[in-house]
């Protein structure tokens, strides 16, 4: 994942990070001061010269225990701890939109749908003491780094609980929402009846200054450690179809277009591409990932300027051969896409890739238990080693998996042992395959307890080899 390395050289307990003067400016315009001699050695950041290992720690799945009660995070941090983890990355901008951190741009988090002795319901925040603030305490209390994770074009979510969040609660927002081309034309994300998230339009100039001003205040906890992005993309492929984002790619493209249907069709599916696509598609996929590059540049300068001691970087899965479903180029601008996919990648798509810069990149290796090691995607091995090589150098990169979905215990037919191991075999996978690991979730790990011990086998068992 990218990033220029700057003149400043932070360590974030496992992340060897420049900050500081080319950090947030893309390589097409300044030279790195300096390159990683060995890509491939670990990057000197915990203190005793490991790579860092992440721990994810969703804002809804844990609400239960964390919303309300001091007590139960440093319980849950201490584990992590003692299972030697030694990065903490804590969700405090759920897929409702709303804050658990300090700010005044949007309402906090009220309360968040989690599942309590096997039944869906509202967990209601009613303490007053600060969410985000208290990791920070507790975690450096335990001699962790504490990252805070950020849903960012999420702007709602509904369940079967009912709608929670900015676009649900303010009518006057709903311009906001992302347009989607469905079979039966053009809608408003408000305006189709399903479950999940709402994305804002990521092209939309306000969501955009909204969402800069949160990062800022996000930016503002001096002894915050680093800042994530997660979910900042396009909602999917059938998104975004709004006149906002017509005007702006018909300025890219610098002439008119029969919109939709000479960039995309209702019935093209990611992955899945037909032969005949429209004419201006491929300069369509190009425009929306520069939407987000250009948000990402912005977004990095604002939390640079604010804090240039954080640490700044995004959550991407690691399936880069179907991320252009959703508007992201998390590659290297050294890589050349159009070269392995030119079936969808154009020749300017390769510009807009942004991982020079970021600062850390975490890799969603989410695979099933029997397919930990490979060279291909959908292995925890592959995703990692490959994701690495996209990067080319120019961020850290930790990959890891998701131990309660993808089959891990949460969809699969497999055994409690072929679970077992595959979490301790993940971290061997993962970590020798890149610059870290990364552990999605938290949560996973506490309906499972004996996965604590079994992800703690696999961290002994690579600090052993550092010691060596």
């Amino acid at each position: 994942m990218k990033r220029n390395h700057l003149l400043y050289f932070s360590l974030i307990i496992g992340i060897s990070i420049i900050f500081g003067l080319s950090a947030c400016s893309s390589k097409e315009n300044n030279t790195p001061p300096w390159e990683w001699e060995d890509p491939e050695k670990p990057d000197p950041g915990t203190d005793d010269g490991s790579k860092p290992r992440f721990i994810w720690i969703d804002a809804s799945a844990n609400f239960p225990d964390f919303a309300n009660n001091k007590d139960n995070i440093r319980r849950d941090l201490t584990l992590a701890k003692e299972a030697g983890f030694t990065h903490i990355i804590v969700d405090v901008r759920p897929p409702t939109g709303d804050a658990l951190f300090s700010t005044t741009k949007v309402e906090q988090a009220q309360w968040l749908g989690a599942w309590v002795n096997g039944v869906f319901t509202k967990v209601a925040r009613t303490a007053t003491w600060d969410y985000l603030q208290a990791f920070i305490d507790i975690g450096h209390e335990l001699g962790l780094k504490v990252f805070a994770g950020v849903n960012t074009m999420a702007g709602g979510h509904q369940t079967s609980l009912g709608g929670n969040g900015m676009l649900f609660r303010d009518a006057s927002k709903k311009s906001w929402a992302t347009q989607l081309l469905t079979s039966s034309g053009i809608r408003n994300a408000m305006d189709v009846g399903r479950d999940g998230t709402r994305f804002f339009n990521p092209a939309n100039d306000e969501v955009q200054d909204f969402l800069l001003g949160l990062l800022e205040d996000l930016a503002a906890y001096s002894d915050l450690d680093g800042i994530i992005l997660d979910r900042c993309r396009f909602d999917e492929l059938d998104s975004d179809f709004s006149d906002e984002s017509r005007n702006k790619f018909e300025a890219y493209l610098g002439k008119s277009v029969s919109f939709p249907d000479d960039v995309m069709r209702a019935d093209i599916k990611t992955a899945y591409l037909p032969d005949n696509l429209p004419p201006y598609f491929k300069q369509w996929l190009e425009f929306r990932v520069k939407v987000i590059h250009d948000f990402m540049e912005k977004a990095c300068s604002r939390v640079k300027a604010k804090n240039p001691d954080i640490s700044f970087g995004a959550y991407v899965g690691g399936w880069y051969s179907q991320y252009y479903g959703v508007g992201v180029n998390w590659a290297s601008p050294k890589y050349n896409t159009s070269a392995d996919y030119p079936q969808w990648a154009g020749s300017n798509y390769q510009k807009y890739g942004f991982a020079d810069l970021m600062d850390v990149m975490l890799i969603g290796a989410y695979a099933a238990p029997n397919a930990i090691y490979g060279t291909s995607e959908w292995t925890v091995q592959g995703f990692c080693s490959r994701a690495k090589n996209l990067i080319r150098g120019d961020a850290l990169v930790a990959g890891g998996p998701d131990i309660g979905n993808y089959g891990w215990g949460g969809g699969g037919d497999f055994s409690d042992a072929t679970i077992y191991g595959a979490v301790t075999n993940s971290v061997d996978a993962a970590i020798n395959a890149s610059d870290g690991y990364f552990l999605f979730d938290m949560i996973h790990l506490k309906m499972m307890p004996e996965k604590w011990k079994r992800v703690k086998t696999g961290i002994d068992n690579y600090l052993k080899t550092v010691k060596e």
